[in-house]
């Protein structure tokens, strides 16, 4: 069963700030052990984030114990480095159930703890949000202080140089901690990281540069954080951490235990089970694009920090130099893309559904704008489980169809995503396909990737009920409820859409003509997504069919169970064949 995570009755488990600041400073290093040891063992039971939660550790407790938290307010960037703070902020015990429905977010929010002062799932956000709470409160007059603790690569975040930048210029009682572990989840990036000059960089930008201090080493930690404690105007802690730090297959490996399967603790061997099952989508993915650019030398790739999420480190060991991997800036991914397409090349970003959302701009002026041959593979589309609705790509279909010229697909699955890349790279066109976490569906892949015709739909079986237009990974749902319609005496035309936009309005038109009624699927918002594109292509139809949509209503998606969110959103199979039935009567 796994190492069960220690009882609060630990001498050194402190979970609450105040009893923290009761100690004296000599108990520091025992508290610090003690929440290793938790931690460990969590992650030895559980899995998830790990490595960067252990780098932290002495962080966590120096900040707690020096400042007057949650008066003193710590914005963390990220949640995966903040394990340790929810440890030590009343949800120690909770902790084991992080990341399930009845259990904390693996990730901070605001509606968890006060301690919790600003909700983080994306990077490079806590400078910028940090110093609006200085300049708020400056206005109130509250003589509170504020940290930002940025790390794990946020640093080479755009949007963190900007926050740096106006905090100067407005020469705010703002004070950093930059977590410097040299990492992101892999090796961080990035001229300052080879040159080092960090006191020149922050001293240009205005701030008061402090250390560099071990950031294990307490009796350097301490005072350090006590002089960033004391300051005025814009300050900065400079701490070198190590990620993964008091687990030695973690230190050794930082980057391959950023997030883990349960292990055994006394080996580091990972309990991960079988791996006879089908590929990931995501290592589906990779394998795709390596067989398009067998064939094409112009395809290059691009990752925001993310070379193993989106398999593209798989990528680079099939071809070498054909990566680019530009830190936690997914605006200047989608430009830089954009430049490289000018010159000939195809560019193909793999970007994660719910982090493109931040290059919208860039797509749309200087990609779409520009008719420039640039693909975009969103890995993590819909709804992605325990990471919760930070992380679900349920946006997509809605900001990307909705720009001029660009092509948004989606997969059924991993034999038609090779096709769909190959279809991408050669259209000469601004290209999006999505698709979804978890395992792909283990089809037989046809010998070569070959394009297939941008907008035609393809109908799977044929009926004349009602017809279930699906997307993606909705189509399997859609051909297993026909089944069930079947047996209830409801003959269903299933027709996976494959493009969002351009629509097949010919399928649609059939559909309209044949069943009268449409239902459409799709794991992704209703509110702009793929059903708004069917109702907006059919409104003006002289048939006038019925349509049903079935999606995501307007709301935030809880972290838990991938499987059980289908269920809560009733578009899996049996669901979907229970509201078709139901709405077919009521017709």
């Amino acid at each position: 069963m796994g190492t069960a995570v220690r009882s609060v009755s630990a001498p050194d488990a402190v979970e609450d700030p105040r009893e923290l600041r009761c100690l004296p400073r000599a108990r520091l290093g025992g508290v610090c052990d003690a929440l290793r040891d938790d931690l460990i063992a969590l992650g030895a039971r559980r899995g998830g984030h790990f490595a960067g939660s252990l780098g932290t550790v002495e962080l966590t407790v120096g900040l707690h114990w020096v400042f007057d938290t949650p008066r003193d307010r710590i914005v963390w960037d990220v949640g995966h480095q903040a394990y340790g703070h929810k440890a030590l902020t009343g949800r120690r015990q909770q902790l084991d159930r992080v990341k399930c429905a009845d259990g904390p977010s693996g990730f901070l929010r605001r509606a968890e703890s006060e301690f919790d002062v600003f909700g983080a799932g994306h990077a490079g956000t806590s400078i910028s949000a940090a110093l609006g709470i200085v300049e708020a409160q400056r206005r109130s007059g509250d003589a509170a202080r504020t940290v930002a603790v940025i790390g794990d690569g946020a640093s080479t975040a755009g949007m963190a140089f900007e926050a740096l930048n106006h905090a100067g210029e407005l020469a705010a009682d703002l004070r950093v901690v930059l977590n410097d572990n040299g990492m992101s989840i892999a090796p961080s990036v990035g001229g300052l990281r080879r040159t080092g000059e960090f006191r020149k960089y922050f001293e240009s930008l205005g701030f008061s540069y402090i250390g560099p201090v071990d950031g294990h080493a307490l009796d350097e930690l301490i005072p350090a954080l006590e002089t960033l404690r004391d300051a005025s105007g814009p300050t900065v802690l400079h701490t070198r951490t190590h990620k993964g730090y008091g687990f030695a297959p973690a230190a050794a490996d930082p980057y391959g235990w950023h997030a883990t399967s349960p292990f055994d603790r006394a080996t580091g061997a990972r309990k991960s089970g079988s791996n006879s099952g089908p590929p990931s989508w995501t290592e589906a993915f990779a394998d795709a694009l390596g067989r398009v650019a067998d064939r094409d030398p112009r395809v290059v790739a691009i990752t925001a920090a993310m070379p193993d999420g989106t398999g593209l480190d798989r990528f680079a060991r099939r071809h070498p130099g054909r990566v680019y991997d530009v830190g936690i800036a997914e605006q200047h991914a989608v430009t830089f893309a954009a430049g490289l397409a000018t010159e000939g090349l195809r560019p193909v970003c793999a970007i994660y559904s719910t982090f493109l959302q931040r290059a919208f701009d860039q797509i749309v002026h200087d990609v779409a704008l520009q008719g420039l041959p640039v693909s975009f593979a969103l890995d993590r589309a819909g709804l992605v489980g325990a990471d919760g609705p930070t992380h679900h790509g349920v946006l997509d279909l809605g900001y990307l169809r909705i720009i001029p010229g660009l092509v948004v697909a989606a997969p059924r699955d991993e034999n038609q995503l090779q096709h769909m890349l190959a279809t991408a790279v050669g259209s000469d066109r601004p290209f999006a396909l999505r698709f979804p976490r978890g395992a792909a569906l283990g089809v037989g892949l046809d010998p070569e990737p070959k394009p297939i015709p941008i907008g035609h739909a393809e109908m799977l079986c044929d009926g004349s009920d009602v017809a279930l237009f699906a997307l993606g990974k909705t189509v399997s749902s859609a051909l297993a409820a026909a089944e069930k319609l079947a047996q209830r005496g409801v003959s269903a035309r299933v027709v996976d859409a494959r493009f969002v936009k351009p629509l097949d309005r010919d399928a649609l038109e059939s559909a309209a003509r044949h069943c009268g009624r449409i239902v459409t699927l799709e794991d992704h918002m209703l509110a702009g997504g793929f059903g708004s594109a069917v109702l907006e292509a059919l409104a003006a139809s002289p048939l006038h069919p019925r349509v049903l949509a079935m999606g995501l209503d307007d709301g935030f998606v809880e972290h838990g169970d991938v499987d059980q969110q289908w269920l809560d959103a009733r578009i899996d199979a049996e669901s979907i064949a229970q509201r078709t039935l139901a709405w077919l009567e009521s017709c």
